[in-house]
């Protein structure tokens, strides 16, 4: 699934080419390019998911926390996400790059991908495609779009 997402990313809205609108047609396109339908179908969901995360009625975690607020991961959230990826996400929270509100979007479109091996170039992806889909975050689009890209994998401290 994790391959689907970053396909659709980079074709569609990384390159601005413009996103079909029908399913269907977007089904089918993912399927002449090699992927199997249910996975299609679950990136899809996935993808809707993520438009619906910006509604604060419906998610009100995501309605504001203090800024001296500490997030404890649950046992399944560090299975998916492991220290590498953890101090990563602290990392850019401390860049200002995430909020406590986008890192809990991020963390949740993480724990609902189907994927077995999760590393953290695909944690630096969902984190892409989490501030693309945002508004207001453009600055720390850039800013991630930067580390996605760099040729360097360390980031510093």
């Amino acid at each position: 699934m994790m391959d689907i997402l970053m396909y659709l990313f980079e074709t569609y809205i990384h390159s601005d080419v413009e996103l079909m609108v029908d399913q269907d047609e977007l089904a089918d396109e993912l399927s002449r390019a090699g992927f199997h339908q249910e996975d299609i179908y679950k990136a899809l969901a996935w993808l809707e998911k993520l438009a619906l995360l910006q509604d604060a009625d419906q998610n009100p975690y995501l309605t504001g926390s203090a800024l001296t607020a500490m997030r404890i991961y649950t046992p399944k959230e560090m299975e998916r996400l492991d220290t590498e990826s953890r101090g990563f996400i602290i990392f850019l929270e401390q860049m200002k790059v995430l909020t406590p509100e986008t890192r809990e979007m991020v963390i949740d479109r993480v724990m609902e991908l189907d994927a077995q091996d999760f590393a953290l170039e695909d944690l630096k992806w969902v984190i892409l495609m989490v501030l693309f889909n945002v508004p207001g975050n453009e600055s720390a689009y850039d800013q991630m779009e930067e580390l996605l890209y760099d040729v360097g994998d360390e980031y510093v401290h």
